[in-house]
Order: C-alpha cells, then sequence, then structure tokens
C-alpha cells in the first residue's frame, strides 16, 4: 500500500466513524425509525450523494450500527469471561461475570440496546452478516456451561446426577437455596425443542446435550426479559434494588441452566 492509499484509507475510516456516531446521536434523539441518511449528512456538513459512497441507503447504515453495537456488547461479555478465568473462579461466578458485564454494557449503551433488543425497526430486515456478531455474548454463557458439562459439573435435563461435588458445591445456601434431589432427573425439553436446539448445537460447534442448549436458550431469553424491563422503565415502582435483584435473578437462571 502506498502512501496516498495509506492516507485515503485513513481518511476513509475517519468518515464512516464520523458518520456512524452522528447516527448513533441520531438514534438517541429520535430512534431508529426516523434515521434517515439526508439529516446525518447535513448534520456533518456532507451533501448526501457524499455519504451515499459509504453506506447507500439506510439499511446499509443501521447495519453497520446493529453489527457493532452486537460486536461491543459480545467483547464486553468475552472480556468478563475471560478476566474471571484467569481468576480461577468456578462456574457460577464466571456466569455472574459475564451477566454482570451484559448488563452493565447495556445501561451504559441504552440506545444501543434498543436498537438489537428493541422494536423491530419498520421496513429493516437485519442481514445474515449480523448472525455472528449476534451470538458472540451468548456463545459466553454457552462456553461456560460446556466446561461445566466436561468437568461434570452441569445438571443436564432428563439425566440423573451424583450432585455431591457438582453444581452449587461450595456455594453459601442463601444464595443457591436447597440442594436439588440428584434421584428425580429434571424434565427435559419437548421432543420438537430438542431437535432443534440439537441443530443448534452441532450449528454452534458446542458440545453439549440437545437438553442442556434448550435450557441455556429459555435463559438467554429471560436474561434479556431482565435487561428489557429494568432499562425499558418496567421495574418503575416495583424493583428500587436494582444491582441486587439482578445478581439475585442471575443465580435462579444458573439453577436453570443447570449450573446450580
Amino acid at each position: 500500500m502506498t502512501k496516498i492509499q495509506g492516507a485515503r484509507e485513513r481518511a476513509r475510516g475517519e468518515i464512516t466513524t464520523a458518520i456512524k456516531d452522528e447516527a448513533r446521536r441520531q438514534l438517541a434523539a429520535h430512534g431508529a425509525a426516523k434515521l434517515s441518511l439526508r439529516a446525518v449528512a447535513r448534520e456533518l456538513g456532507m451533501v448526501s450523494s457524499a455519504l451515499y459512497r459509504y453506506f447507500p441507503n439506510r439499511d446499509d447504515l443501521l447495519t453497520a450500527l446493529i453489527t457493532d453495537s452486537y460486536d461491543a456488547l459480545g467483547a464486553a461479555a468475552e472480556s468478563a469471561l475471560a478476566h474471571s478465568a484467569e481468576q480461577g473462579d468456578a462456574h457460577l461466578a464466571r456466569w455472574q461475570a459475564v451477566c454482570r458485564a451484559v448488563r452493565g454494557w447495556a445501561l451504559d449503551h441504552p440506545h444501543e440496546y434498543a436498537l438489537i433488543y428493541g422494536s423491530p425497526v419498520p421496513g429493516y430486515a437485519a442481514p445474515e452478516t449480523t448472525t455472528g456478531p449476534a451470538a458472540r455474548a451468548a456463545l459466553a454463557l454457552i462456553t461456560i456451561a460446556a466446561d461445566a458439562h466436561a468437568a461434570g459439573a452441569l445438571r443436564v435435563p432428563g439425566e440423573t446426577e451424583d450432585l455431591g461435588a457438582g453444581p452449587g458445591a461450595g456455594i453459601p445456601a442463601a444464595h443457591v437455596g436447597p440442594e436439588p434431589d440428584a434421584s428425580v432427573p429434571l424434565p427435559a425439553a419437548p421432543a420438537p425443542v430438542l431437535a432443534d436446539t440439537h441443530d443448534l448445537t452441532e450449528r454452534l460447534d458446542v458440545a453439549l446435550p440437545a437438553a442442556a442448549m434448550a435450557q441455556l436458550a429459555a435463559v438467554w431469553a429471560q436474561l434479556f426479559g431482565l435487561l428489557s424491563f429494568e432499562l425499558f422503565g418496567q421495574f418503575e415502582g416495583v424493583i428500587a434494588a436494582r444491582d441486587e435483584f439482578f445478581d439475585h435473578a442471575v443465580v435462579g437462571l444458573a439453577r436453570v441452566a443447570g449450573l446450580v
């Protein structure tokens, strides 16, 4: 690459960043449905035709913003998992660290959270290129479950486990409640669901039983239900101790996932 080519690439990168930054400001002020390339160009002092060289249409710009948001959320989850693993934390502690990181990112970036987990944008369909970034945060939690399963420390629906030194071992009872009865297997999801989650484990190349993946899929939905209730004001007048409530709920989700 010549010096001129390098300078052009840097300039293009700087302009692309400026366009996305202004688009995020518009998201915060007006919402994704009202995002306008012409308005972005006007605020940046650009003619619309110049902006179209970077993002040919609104959907391309939305896709870039969505991908960035998923990647940022995924990076926060992955960083928390890596740090917790380096500390030698138990599976439950790693789970808690990742969930807290996901919540922390959501609270710090409410408009980006709303873009990827709020109401669908009318007329927009996310392309397949967003799938990988969207999976990153989920894969952090799936990794914890897979590690626990490999260590014989994951309760799997439909299986009877010896939990003497497994999930919940060494954790204060105040945090996890009564120890599950190992002689009574958890009920597995219906067969059509297991077929879906079997396919999912193969696509993700994850060493988990389909029954465990079904639990994780339910937990993933519940985690973001908690976050959406908090960010969109559904806990107002209901729960004031949000940090404590979230931590309590996360242990409950870990129980559903089979880690406790």
